[in-house]
């Protein structure tokens, strides 16, 4: 936006970002997934609110916590979950109150609004999403890489050995895959779980310091 005020042509944007409800319910209505319940991004959320969550929640009866990053974030909205789980209830919960509001950030939001607009993204594990992706917007293709450039981003192959897919649906954990710790390491990563830090092959990387360990 301030490039367009200020008349700038040398200014491009490579647009990747995604939407989490829409991964959400695709998991969901995937027949093997195995998810009980979430927890969401409070980073997200902050911006986003949280209403976009409700129907997710109401329409799979499976209950949502929004949390924080600390230790004791997470655990307190594990808590949460667990305790719905424990007493058959299924609701939106907001755990991450003292950052997130029910209506998030609506000036960032309109900014977004502004921006970008919904297309088809395309998961890695997972396939392609309808409308799970931000793009930039048509009036702002002078803008747009993809555009400009003619911008060739070759698809990511999928190792046949890596189970990304189904640790991202809670079929699999992360050291039931072959690969676990092997050939698939945060450094060489096969799947997008070990791609992130918030990834749940690197958080079982990390925090145990053998394969043996994490299946103890």
């Amino acid at each position: 936006m301030h490039a367009q005020r200020l008349g700038l042509k040398n200014y491009s944007i490579l647009a990747s970002h995604v939407l989490v409800p829409p991964a959400m319910e695709a998991v969901i209505n995937d027949e093997e997934a195995q998810i009980q319940g979430f927890l969401a991004a409070g980073h997200v959320c902050t911006i986003m609110g949280i209403s976009k969550y409700e129907p997710i929640v109401q329409n799979y009866k499976i209950p949502m916590v929004v949390t924080g990053f600390e230790p004791v974030d997470l655990l307190q909205g594990i808590l949460m979950v667990v305790r719905q789980l424990e007493k058959g209830e299924y609701k939106l919960e907001n755990q991450y109150s003292r950052v997130v509001k029910s209506e998030g950030n609506p000036e960032a939001q309109k900014v977004i609004r502004q921006v970008f607009e919904t297309e088809d993204r395309e998961w890695r594990g997972i396939g392609t999403i309808p409308m799970s992706g931000w793009g930039v917007k048509g009036e702002l293709a002078e803008y747009n890489a993809n555009k400009k450039f003619s911008v060739n981003i070759p698809k990511a192959l999928e190792c046949a050995d890596c189970i990304a897919g189904q640790v991202l649906k809670g079929i699999k954990k992360p050291f039931e895959c072959s690969q676990f710790g092997k050939a698939c390491t945060p450094l060489n990563p096969l799947g997008a779980p070990m791609v992130s830090s918030e990834g749940a092959c690197a958080a079982y990387y990390h925090f145990a310091e053998t394969v043996e360990e994490v299946e103890i």
